[in-house]
């Protein structure tokens, strides 16, 4: 965890390392049956690594530029920018980069490699309907997940499954290339697409599971940080209702970026049953729960 008066978060940090050595158990034993099967498996997983590497020393650029979102100065923005300052004196931590969105869906997001690389955005639509202090509560939400590493984390495990995609394609290829030598190749084929199969399926659990439970740390921090865990419960049930009146092309221009977003970019739902095991964020139902255990920790009025 970067040093900021933030509530340390041992859950999360567990979490964290858990998942990212449960991906590289999973992709161990997927090189190794590569490796047993005669697939050259050291090039593909150095030509994997090096996008992998590009995805996460870029994650700001690119994922700015799949939400259209431009950097603003205390000039441009300087409701935003008095805001993050603020937050950032109260965490004692560097100030991100901010950037702004000009889309009607109420969200916001962080991204960067590092802290020192962080970008946190906002749409225009969020601030149209949120008030300062819930603003300044949801702002808070996204500098905990800077605070805390974790967007770095997701980052990284986030790439497993296009990797387990790559792999298997690789895969394939080099069986069908060996098709006319080789009278095993439907057997070896059969083979790698089963275990990539498992490999992506275990590891979309894994980050899911992370997903929502980061989601939850980050409300936990913005909450204890400002001490009005009320006002962040205010702007999840005001983004949750906004998301009914927002078209489906406009949220649908959010999914880029849906994963690492304060509130996921859908309507309706109460994330029940296998929904819930998918889903990138925990229930609102369960998030305002959570805040409304600490507002009356906080004897909060």
């Amino acid at each position: 965890m970067a040093r900021s008066r933030y509530e340390k978060d041992s859950g999360l940090g567990a979490r964290m390392l858990g998942t990212l050595f449960g991906l590289g158990l999973l992709y161990v034993i997927l090189a190794g049956l590569l490796i047993a099967i005669g697939i050259n498996a050291i090039f593909v997983l150095v030509l994997s690594g090096g996008f992998l590497f590009g995805q996460w020393w870029f994650s700001d650029t690119l994922s700015m530029k799949a939400m259209r979102a431009v950097e603003v100065t205390q000039e441009q923005a300087p409701s935003v920018h008095a805001i993050v300052d603020r937050i950032c004196a109260m965490a004692d931590m560097e100030k991100p980069r901010v950037g702004i969105s000009d889309s009607p869906v109420p969200n916001a997001f962080t991204t960067g490699r590092s802290p020192s690389r962080s970008v946190i955005v906002v749409t225009t639509g969020i601030l149209k309907q949120l008030d300062e202090e819930e603003l300044e509560a949801v702002l808070a939400h996204e500098l905990s997940h800077v605070a805390h590493r974790d967007v770095t984390v997701m980052t990284i495990a986030s790439f497993t499954s296009i990797l387990a995609g790559f792999i298997t394609r690789s895969a394939m290829w080099g069986s069908m290339m060996r098709g006319g030598r080789d009278r095993n190749t439907a057997v070896v084929f059969m083979a790698v697409m089963a275990v990539s199969a498992i490999v992506y399926f275990i590891s979309f659990l894994l980050i899911r599971a992370l997903s929502r439970y980061r989601e939850l740390g980050a409300d936990r921090g913005a909450a204890f940080l400002t001490g009005k865990p009320s006002a962040l419960a205010s702007a999840l049930v005001k983004i949750s209702g906004g998301m009914n009146a927002i078209p489906d092309k406009d949220l649908r221009s959010m999914e880029p970026v849906s994963s690492i977003a304060f509130a996921p970019a859908f309507k309706g739902g109460k994330g029940m049953g296998m929904e819930a095991i998918f889903a990138t964020h925990p229930p609102l139902e369960e998030r305002l729960e959570q805040l409304a255990k600490i507002s009356a920790q906080l004897g909060e009025r």
